[in-house]
C-alpha cells in the first residue's frame, strides 16, 4: 500500500490521479500538528517531501494545518517517507517496545473510509495493521513505494490489481509482493473486506528521496 498514491496512501510514495473529497480533520485532530514536526525532523522541506508522496505542496500544506484529513495510505507513504510510523504521525505514544500488543489496546482510527487497528509496536522495521476496506473506498488509488507488502484476507474478499494482472482474494488467501510493482486494492462484496496488513519502513528518511539535493527552508 503504500509511498506514492495516484489520488495519494499512498499514501501506502504513493502517485496521485484522484484526491479523495475534503473531510473534516476532527476525526484525526493529532494528525496536524505531528506532520509538520516530523516533516521538519526528517529534514525535508515542503516541497521535497510532497513530491516524495506524490502530493502537491499545497495539498501536504492543507494536511499539515488540518483543512484536510489524510487518507490511510497517506498516512502510511509519510510514515515511510519519514522514517516514522503511522502511530506517530497521530500523536500515539507507547512508553516500551512491548513485545506484545492486547486487543483490549487496539483503539480504531478511520482515514480516508478505511477503518484499521495498529497490531504492532511502534519503532521496528515493519508496520502491522489490521484493516477494514468499505465496498467502494480507494479502489482507483495507485500505490507504488519502496518495500515489501504482505496480506492476508480475514473476511471479504479483496480484489488486488498488481501490475496489469488483478487477483481475487478470498478468506485465508494471501499475497506478498515488491511494493514497487503498482498496485491497487479494492473491497469485492458490498460487506467490505478485512485483512492483515504488514509492510516494511524505511530505515532512513532520505533513502526514499532520489530526487537531487534538497533546497530551500523548512516552513
Amino acid at each position: 500500500m503504500s509511498s506514492s498514491e495516484a489520488e495519494h496512501p499512498g499514501g501506502h510514495g504513493h502517485g496521485h490521479g484522484h484526491e479523495p473529497p475534503a473531510a473534516p480533520a476532527d476525526d484525526l485532530p493529532a494528525v496536524a500538528p505531528q506532520l509538520r514536526s516530523l516533516r521538519r525532523r526528517a529534514g525535508l522541506t515542503l516541497e521535497a517531501a510532497a513530491r516524495a508522496a506524490g502530493l502537491s505542496p499545497a495539498h501536504l500544506s492543507r494536511l499539515e494545518t488540518g483543512q484536510r484529513q489524510p487518507s490511510l495510505p497517506m498516512l502510511l507513504a509519510l510514515a515511510r517517507i519519514y522514517g516514522t510510523t503511522v502511530s506517530e504521525l497521530l500523536g500515539e505514544t507507547v512508553a516500551d517496545r512491548d513485545a506484545i500488543v492486547r486487543a483490549a489496546d487496539m483503539e480504531p482510527t478511520r482515514a480516508g473510509g478505511w477503518t484499521y487497528w495498529q497490531s504492532g509496536a511502534p519503532g521496528r522495521g515493519m508496520q502491522a495493521l489490521r484493516v477494514r476496506v468499505p465496498h467502494g473506498s480507494q479502489g482507483d488509488i495507485v500505490r507504488v513505494h519502496p518495500g515489501e507488502e504482505w496480506l492476508y484476507v480475514l473476511k471479504g474478499r479483496l480484489r488486488l490489481r498488481l501490475g496489469d494482472t488483478v487477483h481475487l482474494l478470498a478468506p485465508g488467501d494471501s499475497a506478498h509482493f515488491d511494493s514497487l510493482t503498482p498496485h491497487r486494492l479494492a473491497a469485492e462484496d458490498p460487506d467490505g473486506v478485512e485483512l492483515l496488513f504488514v509492510h516494511t519502513l524505511l530505515q532512513s528518511p532520505t533513502a526514499a528521496l532520489c530526487l537531487g539535493p534538497i533546497t530551500g527552508e523548512l516552513p
